[in-house]
């Protein structure tokens, strides 16, 4: 569903007409700011003015370890910056399917050693590309597969949490086989609408139960000058009540990476404040 069809619905001005959710916070991922991995990203975020940093755990193995191996350093440069660690991504497995790659169920296992060490909840785990899911069977796998896992996460306080362009009805197929709290949503509001889902009902529909946290962003415009209409996105996530982070994802139009970090987080906050 598209923008002028959902302004259409019956009681949506009572949605648009909801107050900002004033605790919902505003962080960045380390590989949009070009420094994935890499304590670097902290410093520019912080510069920046946001909230938070999404931290990738690294493609390209070293020594048959995940590449991110030195957890206290960004745990002491995120206090000294008064930063959030708000979460993982665990990027390997854009190498490593879960849906078809044994090794990729090694990097989840460490990967959430590592969340335990860094403190950080909630972990980002990707299907896309050849590492999709897009049949029933391969959804059932991965669903079985972390059902399996699910205890370790839960015992280290870590929520796996599945970002891609499946349907919400598909991923709830997921959650609902894993049967584990600790096995959510990452929803990407780019990633739905971009497939041709209908984001303004996908996330009253998943709700704070399933969706662990958000990643903003409509590429490759500067938000608020694409086709998702960020209002509406934002009344929805405070009428389900979520309270936590929308990490941004974005591209940089203009190639300036920090002037187009600072617009999109600068368009968020005066909607945040209207």
């Amino acid at each position: 569903m598209r923008r002028r069809h959902f302004l259409a619905l019956p009681g949506i001005a009572r949605v648009l007409l909801a107050a900002p959710n004033p605790k919902l916070q505003i962080g960045v991922t380390d590989w949009n700011l070009g420094l994935a991995g890499k304590l670097e990203a902290l410093d520019l975020a912080a510069q920046i003015g946001f909230a938070g940093v999404e931290v990738s755990l690294g493609r390209k193995p070293v020594d048959g370890k995940l590449p991110f191996n030195n957890p206290s350093a960004h745990i002491e440069r995120a206090k000294a910056l008064k930063l959030t660690l708000v979460s993982t991504c665990l990027d390997i497995l854009h190498i490593n399917g879960l849906k078809n790659d044994k090794l990729g169920e090694k990097w989840l296992s460490d990967a959430i050693e590592i969340n335990q060490a860094l403190g950080v909840r909630n972990m980002l785990l990707p299907f896309f590309g050849a590492r999709a899911l897009e049949t029933p069977r391969e959804l059932d796998y991965v669903a079985d597969l972390l059902r399996n896992i699910a205890p370790k996460a839960e015992n280290a306080g870590v929520t796996l949490g599945l970002e891609n362009t499946n349907s919400a009805a598909e991923n709830l197929r997921v959650l609902e086989r894993a049967k584990s709290s600790s096995i959510r949503i990452f929803y990407d509001v780019g990633n739905s609408f971009s497939r041709g889902h209908d984001i303004y009902n996908e996330i009253p529909l998943l709700g704070t139960e399933r969706i662990c946290q958000f990643h903003f962003k409509d590429n490759p415009n500067l938000l608020g000058q694409g086709g998702i209409h960020f209002p509406t996105v934002l009344s929805l996530i405070e009428q389900i009540g979520y309270q936590g982070f929308a990490d941004l994802e974005t591209s940089s139009p203009s190639r300036n990476i920090a002037v187009d970090m600072a617009k999109n987080l600068g368009y968020l906050r005066s909607l945040m404040r209207a």
